[in-house]
């Protein structure tokens, strides 16, 4: 029997005669269509957790918003027969945020290259413009929290001045340190406490790494004494809700030490500051 000769249909020119494996891959099927799989690969995107745990208003309409604090008021006997004429209380002062510039992220998809190509990406950037608008605005909201945290009270005339922010620290290296973070939630339940913080809403975010630190060593019994058995699936990795009354998230936007950052242009509030210290962020919010 004579050997056959093949007809190359996915080669140009006759640049080969067969497809047997000898010859290269791209030259034997070159008129072949590169078929779109249907699935575009996401990058992971970190959840954007922050605005829903501070207070929010929207500016409509005007420059900045003026937030009012009021500090506290004293008790007194009365004297019979002395008029009641007040105190002159409570103490006022005001904080004052101002409206950034525009915040953007966008994309420009050309019309001749959406027609010739053979899948979408518009879906896509549309979705990754809204994480990476919802990123900012987590790593900005996170970055003030720290920098609170470290500022005084806007209220300094008597009977006060009122507590600020506290910090806590956990000790050199101590950063994934289970027991020391576990202490830390203790000691931040104690200072709120002090300060008449109400037990609802106290939250706290961690780093990934740290909150999976805390799950992984639930053994230990570091946790079981505020739990009990109420741990939830451990396996899952959701096993922690909450430690000494004070809910527990995690989130990639924390400023997790991440040194100096500077102000950007654009950005008519401060948010710049160093937190080549700053390992998490425990808040309360009356929201």
């Amino acid at each position: 029997m004579a050997n056959a000769t093949q007809t190359v249909l996915g080669t140009l020119n006759k640049a080969v005669t067969s497809t047997s494996g000898s010859n290269a891959y791209d030259t034997k099927y070159s008129t072949y269509l590169k078929l779109f799989s249907g699935e575009l690969f996401k990058a992971y995107e970190s959840a954007t957790i922050a605005r829903d745990t501070v207070q929010r208003r929207t500016l409509k309409n005007g420059k900045s918003l003026q937030f009012i604090f009021t500090g506290r008021m004293q008790a007194a006997y009365h004297t019979p027969g002395e008029p009641i004429l007040g105190s002159g209380d409570p103490p006022v002062a005001e904080k004052t945020i101002v409206c950034d510039d525009l915040l953007i992220s966008s994309a420009f998809v050309y019309d001749l290259d959406e027609t010739l190509a053979h899948y979408s990406l518009r879906g896509e950037i549309s979705k990754k413009i809204g994480h990476a608008l919802a990123e900012a605005y987590d790593k900005k909201i996170f970055r003030t929290i720290a920098l609170a945290a470290r500022a005084s009270h806007p209220i300094t005339a008597a009977p006060g001045p009122e507590p600020g922010g506290s910090t806590i620290k956990l000790g050199t290296g101590k950063e994934y340190d289970a027991q020391a973070l576990v202490d830390g939630f203790f000691e931040a339940a104690s200072i709120l406490d002090e300060k008449n913080v109400p037990k609802q809403g106290r939250t706290a975010v961690l780093s990934p790494r740290q909150y999976y630190a805390l799950v992984s060593q639930v053994s230990t019994n570091i946790l079981n004494r505020d739990y009990g058995n109420k741990q939830g699936n451990l396996n899952s990795g959701e096993g922690l809700y909450e430690i000494a009354g004070i809910q527990i998230r995690r989130s990639n936007n924390l400023p997790f030490l991440a040194g100096t950052v500077n102000s950007q242009s654009g950005e008519n509030n401060d948010y710049s500051g160093d937190f080549q210290y700053h390992a998490a962020a425990i808040e309360f919010s009356n929201q």
